[in-house]
């Protein structure tokens, strides 16, 4: 199994995946040369090595979710889940075209926030680099000129040339001293323990905050609501739901409601009791499906609902930001300027 961790697979080859088994399997290709054609079309070479495998189990009689059940971490349990449902049932193309379009919606949702996170990325990078370039470059070459100004430099000229001296003497390690920083922390957030509290922490970021909540939310109430669809019992689909999710405090909350449910309790009763990171809105659709036998249906409603929450907050996110990063340009830009300029000023004043 620890060979596994370090295979691979992207959300977009999953879906193609699905998408080509399931279109061959209907035009009445057998398994095994649907499975061979699909491996020769992969340009990932981990879902062809896992393809080699799987063809290898297949062709000595296992069935398909059985050997995709090895590589549990790299397709997701709900993917294994609704394959082996669909072979239980005879209808594995439909649940592999259901599960294509269900990634599909999952994939569109992860560009949506990452593609909103560009711009306000690259506008603080760029104000970094141009900041640091004039800093380390323009500056030495004018501060001969301010070393006849009589009363001494300005407090913020005394700064730029502390920072240029720093940058100039030891950008190097800085830059290796940022490197490491971001290595050790990618490496301290696999540590369980330490991800999790990364984890809560988000949780109270301005903005953040509210979108971490509504998109898994909408992946939650989404995942529960296919497994429920296919016959899962609802206690082992909150378990496969939760894993299916990438924050651990969800993930622990969700834990604990399947432990609920299995003495008995409602779903909507214990997430009644976390209002902050179960939204009353949904629990309240919630306990409508569960008292009318319409749970399904409502967590597909409560799902399309948190999707389009998090669609609007994307679409608005560069309106949000857009003021706090002319701020923030304008203040380093505004230092840097005054740096530059209150000395040149007093200069020409000592010249008359």
């Amino acid at each position: 199994m620890t060979k596994n961790l370090f295979l691979k697979v992207s959300l977009q080859e999953k879906i193609l995946f699905t998408k080509n088994l399931a279109l061959s399997i209907k035009a009445g290709v057998s398994l095994v040369n649907s499975l061979q054609f699909i491996r020769m079309q992969m340009k990932s070479r981990s879902f062809r090595k896992i393809l080699d495998e799987v063809l290898t189990e297949v062709n000595r009689g296992k069935f398909l979710s059985d050997s995709l059940a090895k590589y549990s971490n790299v397709f997701g349990e709900l993917f294994v889940n609704i394959i082996r449902i669909g072979e239980t049932s005879g209808n594995l193309p439909g649940n592999l075209l259901f599960l294509g379009d269900e990634l599909k919606k999952q994939s569109e949702l992860r560009k949506k926030v990452k593609g909103a996170m560009i711009y306000p990325i690259i506008i603080m990078i760029v104000t970094v680099i141009i900041a640091t370039s004039m800093i380390v470059f323009v500056f030495p070459k004018i501060l001969p000129l301010f070393q006849n100004i009589k009363g001494g430099l300005p407090l913020t000229t005394r700064i730029l040339i502390k920072l240029s001296d720093v940058i100039s003497n030891f950008g190097i390690y800085l830059g290796l001293g940022v490197v490491a920083f971001f290595i050790g922390f990618r490496l301290l957030l696999r540590i369980p323990a330490v991800r999790f509290v990364f984890h809560e922490i988000l949780f109270y970021v301005p903005i953040a905050g509210r979108s971490i909540v509504y998109f898994n939310m909408a992946n939650f109430t989404r995942t529960l609501g296919i497994l429920l669809r296919s016959g899962i019992p609802i206690v082992d689909s909150i378990t496969i739901a939760a894993r299916s999710l990438t924050n651990l405090v969800y993930q622990r909350y969700l834990k604990l409601a399947g432990d609920q449910i299995r003495k008995g309790d409602f779903l909507s009763k214990y997430l009644a009791r976390y209002p902050k990171r179960f939204p009353v809105t949904m629990v309240n659709l919630i306990t409508v499906g569960e008292n009318t036998g319409n749970l399904t249906d409502n967590l597909a409603y409560v799902a399309e609902y948190y999707e389009n929450e998090v669609d609007d907050l994307v679409k608005n996110l560069s309106n949000i930001l857009e003021p706090i990063l002319l701020v923030f340009m304008g203040t380093v830009v505004g230092f840097i300027a005054l740096s530059f300029i209150t000395p040149i000023y007093q200069l020409t004043r000592s010249l008359h």
